[in-house]
């Protein structure tokens, strides 16, 4: 057997900057930190943090009056503030500084006078986050939704969820283009989603099998493994090497394994040494150089 390694693959710089805001935070004030929901979209990334005094918390009246808690990464919609404000509570906010872009974006145009469509997911924290921000009519590409009923004239801005597949994206931000002339449409889709989803249609030239290492939740591992499906190679989503099954693997000679931007490395290790391939090769990809600023609560 030969294993194929994504790259780039694991941790963007977005969630390397929201796990160093939590450990940071227990270090600065002390456990517990309280989180607003999960840090980043990974289960053993959350136990590791739960472990050092990180408590994760799907609402924000959940916590104790007076206490500390970080906003995770994928954006919080402004009541999360007004509320943690009356709470008296002391807020860090992780939010990956390009959702935050969408957020000023979306606020920028409608103060402009467009309409705002946003291309996510129903449900996703990223986009109750953002359409929090300002009044905005949801295209869920997963689900039953319609183009609005506005007027064809009408000025529309276009905003994307950060963590979709840009294929399906496009499908959708086309169907807006036929229905309005007076149109602005942004590429929000983040340079790890883009990298990662390019790197997996890569590997689809040259394996039989892909196995995508991330948690049941996170958006960018779902789109890889749709994006190696599309492309009619098998692909399994697992959150770690105990998740492979014997029939996936028995007979396939050649396997290439990626992991989503809130997958730590451990889990492809894991996963390497469960295969046990005869040879590893680790496939040509951009170098991710990002670094994002640290919170002025923390700096």
């Amino acid at each position: 057997m030969k294993v194929y390694l994504g790259t780039p693959r694991g941790f963007c710089a977005g969630v390397v900057r929201a796990i160093d805001i939590v450990e940071k935070a227990i270090e600065k004030f002390g456990a517990p930190v309280y989180i607003k929901h999960e840090i980043v979209h990974n289960k053993y990334v959350v136990e590791a943090l739960g472990k050092k005094g990180a408590i994760t918390v799907e609402d924000v009246n959940e916590i104790p009056e007076g206490s500390s808690v970080i906003f995770s990464a994928h954006g919080s919609p402004p009541s999360d503030f007004d509320r943690a404000k009356l709470l008296d509570l002391t807020v860090i906010d992780a939010t990956c500084p390009l959702v935050t872009k969408v957020h000023n974006e979306a606020k920028k145009y409608s103060s402009e006078g467009r309409k705002v469509v946003y291309v996510g997911h129903a449900g996703h924290q990223e986009t109750i986050g953002t359409m929090g921000q300002t009044p905005m009519h949801l295209l869920d590409d997963e689900g039953v939704s319609e183009i609005p009923d506005w007027d064809e004239s009408s000025p529309v801005a276009v905003l994307t969820q950060t963590t979709l597949s840009k294929d399906d994206t496009d499908k959708s931000v086309n169907i807006i283009k036929n229905k309005f002339d007076n149109l602005v449409v942004r590429n929000d889709i983040c340079y790890a989603t883009t990298n990662r989803q390019e790197a997996v249609k890569k590997m689809c030239d040259v394996v039989d099998l892909i196995l995508v290492i991330g948690s049941e939740n996170s958006s960018n591992c779902k789109r890889l493994t749709e994006v190696a499906k599309a492309r009619n190679i098998e692909s399994y989503r697992i959150g770690s090497a105990e998740d492979i099954l014997d029939d996936w693997i028995s007979g396939v000679d050649k396997i290439g394994v990626t992991s989503g931007a809130s997958t730590p490395e451990d889990l492809v290790s894991q996963v390497l040494s469960k295969l046990k391939p005869d040879d590893i090769e680790i496939m040509d990809g951009p170098k991710e150089d990002f670094v994002f600023v640290m919170p002025p609560e923390l700096k």
